[in-house]
């Protein structure tokens, strides 16, 4: 060998030896263009996934994506299907989102929601926007603080786009004496249901990412269902309801994720709960959430799981004979298939010893909704009435819609509550025997049992409200649900099925909810709000 070539040679080996770990690095840890950061971002649908990794990339900022959403609700909102689901817009949403595009950066994104718009169900106070109820009676409303989960959202990087419409003063289909009717983009002659009837049209209709509504009867899975959601209505104890109307000290009502896929709630939820000393509600949830929700997420979770099939008619005023309720049983026949074809083993039907006859006892205690008022209310220091019943003598109260009239109207008394807490406390033992016996990881039945109302029957006689809805678990408030798209009707309106599972098993209801959706993929947008010329 050539001994000038040697020591060449050598420099050559120690040159290849030292740039290796790099070269390594450029091969096995390079972004690739087929990565899900280089793809093209599309607004319609967007995850937040999606948007996080727009963002990463430098192909999105936190700005633009609120002027899209903004465009949007611009052009189809007031205008276009004219589907009235935002009261008001917040005024300083590009200033926060400015901030946050200052501050990813600087230094990256802020928190689990960095730069992800999100709608509030107008229930729920946020600072530097009124919390009307969706009535006249409190248009001018302006709350000294945030609600607690307004507050956590803001800490984990969430903008605050938009308050949606709802049931006016928290309750039935979404119609308010501040707004009309709101108009779901499926059916836009028919309800998007109640009382997150705002949140669920903006979802949607891809007027924002995520958002938060509120069920105390039926009022995320309502909406949810009638409009391709997800939502989910977690145990009571888990999600305070500080700065909440119609909250503590009540028990049934609670705040809740809604999103267009299980991914997102999950994420959502993640940020929603946690202890909150002003609702005492929630010492209970202490020991029950986990690190993350999200690691729930099996699409393999339907194998082996055990399901129960509850089919037994238990909706508001529903009709099983009706044309319309064999409609909704059609799809929900074919869901239990697609379930089984999943791999969940399902126990069908399930029969919950004296199930109507217990639900037909719920009632509200007497004094319940005087001392929520004034829990709400006395988070302010110049509160707009003084009492709840200053409230009702109020001359602009006979605009209030006629259901919300009837509701805070309906008179309570102790012997009624007493009969409701007893049936409360036997059913919640007879559904969890039925669980234990039957071996079940949860309970399946029609999120709501008829396809959504049509506007002119619930503003006009016979004035149809919450029909169809099934209100098992927030009879039973200690349970969590999650309604999931499980399809469309005849008609071409969106169905859904409800998972139901024990105290705070907020996680396998996840895990069987995503299972479900990605073996079907039943979610699909609107045709009257497609994407505008010029959207990515």
């Amino acid at each position: 060998m050539n001994k000038k070539r040697v020591p060449r040679l050598a420099l050559r080996l120690k040159s290849m030896l030292t740039f290796a770990p790099i070269l390594l690095g450029l091969l096995f840890f390079a972004p690739s263009k087929s990565t899900s950061q280089t793809k093209p971002f599309h607004l319609l649908e967007a995850t937040i996934e999606d948007i996080h990794n727009a963002y990463r990339s430098g192909r999105l900022t936190s700005h633009q994506l609120v002027q899209l959403y903004l465009n949007r609700i611009e052009a189809y909102d007031k205008k276009g299907p004219g589907l009235n689901a935002i009261i008001t817009i917040n005024p300083k949403a590009l200033e926060e989102a400015d901030r946050l595009d200052a501050a990813f950066k600087a230094s990256g994104f802020v928190g689990p929601l960095h730069g992800i718009p999100v709608i509030l169900k107008d229930q729920m106070d946020a600072k530097g926007m009124p919390t009307t109820l969706g009535s006249i009676l409190f248009k001018d409303y302006y709350p000294d603080r945030d609600a607690y989960v307004t507050e956590k959202l803001r800490k984990a990087g969430a903008i605050i786009l938009a308050k949606g419409t709802l049931g006016e003063l928290g309750g039935g289909d979404t119609f308010g004496s501040l707004f009309g009717f709101t108009r779901n983009p499926y059916a836009l002659d028919r309800t998007p249901g109640g009382s997150s009837g705002g949140p669920a049209v903006g979802l949607a209709a891809n007027l924002s990412t995520v958002a938060v509504g509120e069920e105390g009867f039926a009022s995320i899975r309502r909406p949810s269902t009638w409009t391709s959601l997800v939502g989910m209505r977690p145990t009571a104890g888990l999600v305070s309801r500080g700065g909440m109307y119609d909250g503590a000290p009540q028990v049934n009502g609670s705040l809740g994720p809604m999103a267009r896929t299980v991914t997102d709630l999950a994420r959502l939820l993640d940020v929603l709960v946690g202890y909150d000393p002003e609702d005492a509600l929630t010492a209970l949830g202490i020991g029950h959430v986990p690190d993350t929700y999200q690691k729930f997420l099996d699409k393999n979770g339907l194998k082996g799981a055990r399901i129960g099939v509850l089919r037994e008619p238990m909706g508001v005023a529903s009709q099983p004979e009706s044309e319309d309720f064999a409609k909704v049983t059609t799809v929900f026949d074919k869901a239990v298939g697609e379930l089984k074809a999943a791999g969940a083993s399902l126990v069908d039907p399930v029969v919950i010893p004296r199930l109507k006859e217990l639900l037909a006892r719920r009632a509200v205690g007497p004094t319940e909704p005087d001392d929520s008022f004034k829990v709400f209310f006395g988070r302010r220091a110049k509160p707009p009435f003084k009492s709840r019943a200053e409230m009702l003598r109020s001359p602009d109260f006979a605009k209030v819609v006629r259901y919300a009239q009837e509701r805070l109207q309906a008179s309570s008394d102790e012997s009624k509550h007493y009969q409701y807490l007893m049936a409360r406390g036997e059913l919640m033992l007879n559904v969890l025997k039925v669980m234990a016996d039957n071996r079940l990881d949860a309970i399946v039945y029609k999120s709501i049992e008829h396809q959504p109302t049509l506007i002119k029957d619930g503003i006009n006689p016979p004035y149809i409200n919450t029909k169809g809805a099934p209100y098992l678990n927030t009879f039973l408030v200690f349970v969590p649900a999650i309604a999931v798209p499980a399809g469309f009707t005849s008609d071409n309106l969106p169905s859904g099925i409800t998972f139901m599972g024990r105290p705070y098993d907020e996680g396998t209801l996840i895990k069987l909810a995503y299972a479900y959706e990605q073996a079907t993929h039943h979610r699909r947008p609107p045709s009257t709000t497609s994407a505008l010329p010029g959207e990515p």
